[in-house]
């Protein structure tokens, strides 16, 4: 009678064949539902969620590459901040084309032709009129003047005011097709460090509407000017410096915080080699009251003396005592080289080689300081006491300030 022993070498080699297949089988299966899984759950071809767990470095396996061909779908939202209110700011900055007439050979004046381009931001529509302000630059010796809305539509504009000083102008078109004007914020409040977004026309009418982003990089900048082209420094304007590009055609336009409220002017750069990301703005809270004298007057009423003079250290030192008679505690000064006929300088008994050291006790070293000293402290019709040295001796004077023409 033949038994059934299980135990039998046949019996054990026959499992052992359907063991191997069947467990590299699994091991294999496994081994694909890892790798498929990911892939699975991003097509949602499965009929349940999963979440696939976190590593310690907060990546999901899909994230750190393991899978090797796993792609991460992202959504952006390209809707933010800044380009909310460059699409609220932008229609309210316009181009500024200079157009001036040229003589030919008989002195005829020709038609008025292109002559510049710069930018200029709507800041006030009135009883049919919208008012623009940019920069004096932009529009100094214009003949002519055109406005280039958003739409590009071209509007004909006057000249206002303008002043050279604190490059300001201020122009006044048709505002039947002005729809946006730029809300007025505050630069006093500027802070280094935050956000600032330039609008313009850089280069040409090509680029209009471009914009460029970057940050405050300082307030309350000095930067000495020469007016009218002597080599002189003739005034210091006081400016906000941004590294929001600028470039040749921004001038006139808008910078701009976060809030989408006009807090520069946008007025001139650095252009040398070796710098980048130098740009300078006025500020508005400067602005605003040269804007408003320029739209009511046509200028701005500045107190004048009536000298012209230049500080002792243009002077050689060798001839503060031979020839000025200066004593030798005398650090600085402005000499003084002529006193216009009928000004408040002569009135007052001022006289050519005199040096002014103070006026109403504080010290002046040169005409920039007498230039600020007059345009911000002073008016005209106000008295100012001037101390100054003539051969030697030290004196005082009384002037009555006049206005400038």
């Amino acid at each position: 009678m033949g038994y059934y022993d299980e135990h039998s070498p046949k019996k054990r080699e026959k499992k052992r064949r359907w063991a191997v297949p069947t467990v590299v089988g699994l091991v294999l299966g496994a081994v694909l539902v890892l790798l498929a899984l990911p892939a699975l759950v991003q097509t949602e071809m499965l009929p349940y969620d999963i979440t696939i767990p976190e590593d310690e470095s907060g990546l999901t396996e899909g994230e750190q590459g393991l899978t090797g061909n796993t792609t991460k779908t992202v959504d952006v939202d390209v809707n933010t901040q800044i380009t909310d209110i460059v699409d609220k700011v932008r229609p309210a900055v316009v181009g500024v084309v200079n157009m001036q007439s040229r003589t030919n050979f008989w002195d005829q004046p020709s038609d008025p032709q292109q002559a510049g381009i710069g930018s200029g931001v709507i800041y006030k529509k009135q009883d049919g009129t919208a008012y623009v302000v940019t920069n004096h630059h932009v529009v100094e010796g214009a003949s002519e003047l055109e406005v280039v809305l958003a739409d590009e539509t071209r509007v004909k504009a006057e000249i206002v005011g303008s002043d050279i000083f604190t490059d300001l102008a201020v122009l006044e078109m048709s505002g039947e097709n002005v729809e946006h004007t730029i809300e007025l914020g505050n630069s006093d409040n500027l802070k280094a460090g935050e956000p600032a977004v330039a609008i313009g026309n850089p280069l040409s009418l090509n680029f209009s509407g471009s914009v460029t982003k970057g940050i405050i990089s300082g307030t309350q900048r000095a930067i000495p000017q020469d007016l009218n082209g002597d080599g002189v420094e003739d005034w210091q304007a006081e400016v906000i410096q941004t590294d929001a590009a600028i470039n040749p055609g921004n001038s006139g336009g808008a910078l701009i915080n976060i809030e989408g409220q006009l807090v520069g002017i946008n007025s001139m750069k650095i252009a040398r080699s070796a710098v980048e990301g130098i740009g300078f703005a006025i500020p508005i809270s400067a602005a605003r009251p040269i804007m408003e004298e320029l739209e009511k007057n046509g200028e701005v009423s500045r107190a004048f003396l009536g000298v012209e003079a230049y500080g002792l250290n243009e002077v050689p030192s060798s001839e503060w005592q031979s020839t000025l008679g200066l004593p030798e505690d005398v650090e600085g000064g402005l000499y003084i080289r002529s006193v216009s006929e009928g000004s408040p300088a002569i009135k007052a008994g001022l006289e050519a080689m005199d040096v002014i050291t103070k006026l109403d006790g504080n010290k002046v070293t040169d005409i920039i300081e007498l230039r600020q000293y007059l345009y911000r402290e002073k008016g005209p019709g106000d008295e100012m006491e001037v101390t100054y040295y003539r051969d030697g001796e030290k004196d005082t004077t009384t002037v009555t300030l006049a206005s400038q023409e």
